[in-house]
């Protein structure tokens, strides 16, 4: 929490047709760890991404400042939104991937522009 003074803005999914057991314990450390927890997907490959937020959620106390917004687009747009000055906005999860694969399909994707966009229009 050294970080800010401001409030933790933090956007994560988990991947699909991964290890499930993980998604509670990143679910968890989400809420712990950011004033605002963003749930969205990344990566659902051939899962239903509300399932794998859903077993994000699971047995997590959700503050009412948590937000699941499916789109990645979005979820990163409401993190922006939400961001005063001095506030950390923190997205997670794809690092240097340039795309998103959802039901077999991979569209292009990268958090780096999607953010460079967002705080730039």
């Amino acid at each position: 929490r050294n970080l800010t003074k401001g409030k933790v803005i933090a956007v994560l999914g988990c991947g699909g047709d991964r290890d499930s057991s993980k998604r509670p314990l990143m679910g968890a450390a989400l809420t712990e760890g950011a004033d605002i927890p963003i749930f969205t997907s990344d990566n659902p490959r051939s899962e239903d991404p509300m399932k794998i937020i859903r077993e994000m959620t699971q047995g997590v106390a959700l503050s009412h400042d948590a937000r699941v917004i499916v789109d990645r687009r979005e979820a990163i747009s409401e993190g922006v939104r939400c961001a005063l000055e001095g506030d950390v906005l923190i997205v997670l999860g794809k690092g240097h991937e340039t795309g998103q694969e959802i039901s077999g399909t991979k569209h292009p994707f990268d958090d780096r522009i999607v953010l460079s966009e967002l705080i730039h229009s």
